[in-house]
């Protein structure tokens, strides 16, 4: 286990070069792996063990939503990877990135799946040496914008611009069920940990609570301080551009833009809208820091904090602790696209407008870790 994160104790561990910006980041369940894409509509899956980059080609059309399948029964995994890197930092390595002297653990298999502007899914294997896409399916009228995994790993769920939010088997792909009452496009969607409940956050800030056993919406949250109508531009900016709950259930958070004033341009201020689930009162997180632009991904860290980042008028970082303005912050080295928090809460990383992802690390070390080699070229 990583020791307790410290928000102020975070630093930059490592910087993961593209030639396009980025859209999207997400760890694979080991958190070996950081999976990014890009607008040039490929997914880039980068080795944090070796450097490695490897192409996943098969979209024709930007990704936003990725999500990983993992095996129904607990396997060591996550474990034998960290154990592995700290090894090889031990004996040298940089950043562990440098040649091998033990060999990378196995790592149990798992599925990435993620969707595109036109509204197609795509399952690949994972871990392959080179994913090739296991099956494509016609998923939605419009883009998909996010996507999800129930806990027990058995169902994927997507929502996008039809205003619909539809149920995956996970493991072959068939449709399961469509949950509809939204009246907006459908921006993002997060199991309850429980596994019998999924929330779904649309444009205007309407968060539905759907009992996935009878597939109707027994309540409403509001976080319509995530949306604006703009009358100059005729034109509406809101939703929730990252959602999460919290390991036990008791809080779902969804971020965006607050305080809009051109929506054409997307001037406005970041925010998070944390829910208690029981009651689903709201309770509103801002900066500290006065910064115009977008919180694109939000995250509830075991150590007990809310970490949230995003990007427009340059890059940033916030932790909240128990205020509800935030506590920490951390200048990003380009304005973030997504935001992915690693499972065991020792990493998260950043998808950059500039192409480059940033993975920061709370484990306790020097200032700056030594800059790895450039990456091998990309397997296609």
């Amino acid at each position: 286990m990583p020791p307790p994160a410290d928000p102020a104790a975070a630093r930059l561990e490592r910087e993961l070069k593209h030639t396009r910006p980025l859209i999207g980041c997400r760890f694979d369940p080991s958190g070996r792996f950081l999976f990014v894409s890009a607008e040039d509509d490929g997914i880039y899956r980068f080795d944090l063990l070796t450097g490695g980059k490897v192409a996943l080609a098969g979209h024709a059309s930007w990704v936003r939503g990725m999500a990983c399948v993992t095996p129904p029964v607990p396997v060591a995994g996550a474990g034998q990877a960290q154990d592995w890197e700290r090894r090889q930092v031990t004996l040298g390595a940089a950043a562990g990135f440098a040649a091998a002297t033990l060999p990378p653990p196995k790592l149990p298999p798992f599925t990435l799946v993620s969707g595109d502007y036109h509204g197609k899914l795509i399952w690949w294997p994972g871990d392959a040496d080179t994913p090739k896409p296991l099956r494509v399916v016609e998923a939605h009228k419009g883009w998909v914008r996010s996507l999800a995994v129930s806990p027990d790993g058995k169902t994927v769920a997507s929502c996008g611009n039809d205003n619909a939010v539809r149920l995956w088997k996970a493991d072959d792909g068939s449709p399961l069920r469509t949950l509809e009452g939204h009246t907006s496009h459908v921006y993002n969607v997060a199991f309850h940990p429980d596994g019998r409940r999924l929330a779904s956050c649309d444009l205007k800030g309407v968060v539905k609570d759907w009992d996935l056993k009878t597939g109707t919406a027994d309540r409403e949250f509001d976080a319509k301080v995530l949306w604006k109508y703009d009358p100059v531009f005729m034109a509406d900016i809101g939703g929730a551009r990252g959602m999460a709950f919290s390991a036990d259930g008791s809080k779902l958070a969804c971020c965006g833009i607050t305080n809009v004033s051109n929506a054409f341009a997307g001037v406005g201020n970041p925010a998070v809208v944390v829910f208690d689930w029981k009651d689903g009162k709201p309770r509103v997180l801002k900066p500290k820091d006065v910064f115009q632009g977008t919180a694109w991904g939000v995250a509830f860290h075991p150590a007990g904090f809310i970490l949230a980042a995003g990007g427009g008028s340059g890059g940033r970082a916030w932790f909240w602790t128990d205020d509800v303005t935030s506590t920490h912050m951390l200048t990003l080295p380009a304005g973030g696209r997504d935001m992915a928090l690693s499972a065991d809460g020792s990493r998260f990383a950043v998808a950059g407008a500039n192409g480059t992802a940033y993975v920061y690390t709370f484990n306790p070390g020097p200032a700056s870790a030594p800059a790895p080699p450039s990456a091998p070229p990309v397997k296609k």
